[in-house]
């Protein structure tokens, strides 16, 4: 059964960090892109970053970059977020997702075939 997993969410105080991973089951990891998104309530969700399956190019929003690096560990078939200097603005359900694409990435929700069901983080002192 295909499955991804995220965890590490929670409450953190503003200028606080969190790490976020994304654990892969039921197919290999490192023949996707991978993809991180996050949802706040009332809005869409958005991609914030990703990295592709090749060569582990990267690419970020804006509203993250400089903050948050995304990593992965295809030993461990479990992607990462590391965020920080974390804001309120940052509060929203965090998603990692999975896509076939192999040479590239993009924060486009409708390139990813495989979710996980979410990590809620709060961002508030």
């Amino acid at each position: 059964q295909v499955q991804l997993v995220e965890s590490g969410g929670g409450l953190v105080q503003p200028g606080g960090s969190l790490r976020l991973s994304c654990a892969a089951s039921g197919f290999t990891l490192d023949n996707y892109g991978i993809g991180w998104f996050r949802q706040a309530p009332g809005k869409e969700r958005e991609g914030i970053s990703c990295i592709s399956a090749s060569i582990g190019a990267t690419w970020y929003a804006d509203s993250v970059k400089g903050r948050f690096t995304i990593s992965r560990d295809n030993a461990k078939n479990t992607a990462y977020l590391q965020m920080n200097s974390l804001e309120p603005e940052d509060t929203a359900v965090y998603y990692c997702a999975a896509t076939e694409t192999y040479s590239y990435c993009s924060g486009l929700v409708v390139n990813y075939k495989y979710w996980g069901r979410g990590t809620q983080v709060t961002v508030s002192s």
